[in-house]
C-alpha cells in the first residue's frame, strides 16, 4: 500500500537520544526530534538563527529528504534499511570540529573520513529505487541555489546536489549567519559544544526521519543498527 504523497522521508545519521552532545543540540535547537512537540527552553536564546535546523533535527544527511515512489512503502523502505545496515560495520566518524559551511555553523570530522563519503554513496544509491522524481515546485526550489554543473546533475539523477564527489558529512547547528554576525555567533556556539568534540564518533545506526506535510517539522520514525538487523527505536511516530 502505498504512503501519502504528502508525507517525505529522509536517512540520516544522528547519535542516540541520550547522548550528551544529542541533548546539547537539541536544547540548542529548541527541538528534540525524538519527541512529537516536545520542546527546549534552553535552546530559546538560539531560535532567532536556528530555524532551517530546527525544523529538519539535529542530524547528518545521508539521503536527502524524498516522496515515496507510486507503489512504495514505508514498511518496504524500513525492511530494506534494516537489511541494509544489518550487513555493514559501522563506519569511523572520529572527532569533531566546529566549522563554517556555506555560511552556516556545523560540526564536521576533525580529520577527512572517506569511508564517510563511500557509506554515503552506497545509500544514496540503493534507496533511491524508493523516491519519487521531484515536482516542479521542489526543483525550482533547488534550482533557487547556485549550483555548478556537476550539482546540477546530481539533483537531477538523485533528487540532491550534494552527493558523491560533493558529499560532506555535517550536522547543521545554524541558519546561514550573514559575515559581519558570524564571530559572535562562534562565541555562542563553541561553549555549547566544545566539550562533546573529542568522542570518537562512529556511525552505528541509520534513522529513518519522516516529515509529514510540508509545514511539519521532521521527526525520528525508526532507527536501524548496523550489524544487528533490528530497528532499534522503532514507529516513533509517522503513518
Amino acid at each position: 500500500m502505498s504512503e501519502p504523497s504528502s508525507s517525505r522521508y529522509a536517512i540520516y545519521y544522528t547519535p542516540a537520544r541520550e547522548h550528551p552532545l544529542t541533548v546539547a543540540a537539541s536544547s540548542w535547537l529548541g527541538r528534540d526530534a525524538f519527541a512529537p512537540g516536545a520542546c527546549s527552553a534552553g535552546g530559546t536564546a538560539a531560535l532567532a538563527f536556528t530555524s532551517e535546523p530546527r525544523r529538519y533535527g539535529f542530524h547528518a544527511t545521508l539521503k536527502a529528504p524524498f516522496r515515496l515512489r507510486d507503489g512504495a512503502s514505508v514498511a518496504d523502505l524500513e525492511r530494506a534499511l534494516s537489511q541494509f545496515a544489518a550487513s555493514r560495520p559501522p563506519c569511523p566518524i572520529g572527532p569533531l570540529r566546529i566549522d563554517l559551511l556555506g555560511g552556516f555553523f556545523a560540526l564536521v570530522p576533525a580529520s577527512p573520513i572517506p569511508a564517510l563519503r563511500g557509506l554515503a554513496a552506497q545509500i544514496v544509491e540503493e534507496f533511491d529505487g524508493f523516491r519519487a522524481p521531484m515536482n516542479a515546485s521542489e526543483l525550482q526550489r533547488r534550482l533557487q541555489s547556485p549550483l555548478d554543473e556537476t550539482e546540477t546533475a546530481h539533483l537531477v539523477q538523485w533528487g540532491y546536489p550534494y552527493v558523491r564527489d560533493r558529499f560532506r558529512f555535517h550536522l547543521t547547528l545554524t541558519d546561514r549567519i550573514p559575515a559581519a554576525e558570524r564571530a559572535g555567533i562562534r562565541q555562542r556556539v563553541e561553549p555549547v559544544f566544545q566539550s562533546y568534540l573529542s568522542e570518537d564518533y562512529r556511525i552505528d545506526t541509520l534513522s529513518l526521519f519522516v516529515q509529514e506535510h510540508d509545514q511539519a517539522d521532521f521527526m525520528v520514525r525508526s532507527q536501524f543498527a548496523f550489524h544487528s538487523g533490528a530497528a532499534v527505536a522503532a514507529a516513533l511516530g509517522g503513518p
